[in-house]
C-alpha cells in the first residue's frame, strides 16, 4: 500500500478562509478623542502588520474615548462597547 494512505488525515485546510489582523478596544485608548482611526492610523502605531490587510475589531477591554473607527469586521460586543462609549464604527468594503 502506498505511503500516503497509510498516513493518518489531521484536519481541514479551506482554501476559502480570510485571515483578520485582530484589534482590541483596549488597545485603541492611545489615539486622541474624537479622532477618525483608519488603516493608516492602525499601522503606524504598530497595531497591524500591513494597511492592506484585513482588520477584526474584537471586545478584548474598554475603550474609554470617544472615536470614529474604520474596520472591516466587529464581534458584537465590540461594536456594543464602542456605542456605549459615544464611538462610531463604519464597515470597510472588501
Amino acid at each position: 500500500m502506498q505511503l500516503i494512505r497509510r498516513i493518518p488525515k489531521k484536519g481541514f485546510n479551506s482554501k476559502f478562509r480570510v485571515n483578520y489582523q485582530i484589534v482590541n478596544l483596549e488597545s485603541l485608548n492611545r489615539f486622541k478623542a474624537g479622532s477618525v482611526v483608519g488603516l493608516k492610523d492602525l499601522k503606524e502605531a504598530g497595531l497591524i502588520g500591513s494597511d492592506m490587510a484585513l482588520v477584526k475589531i474584537l471586545g478584548d477591554g474598554k475603550l474609554t474615548k470617544a472615536l470614529t473607527v474604520k474596520a472591516h469586521k466587529a464581534s458584537g460586543s465590540a461594536r456594543k462597547a464602542i456605542e456605549a462609549a459615544g464611538s462610531k464604527i463604519e464597515y470597510i468594503k472588501v
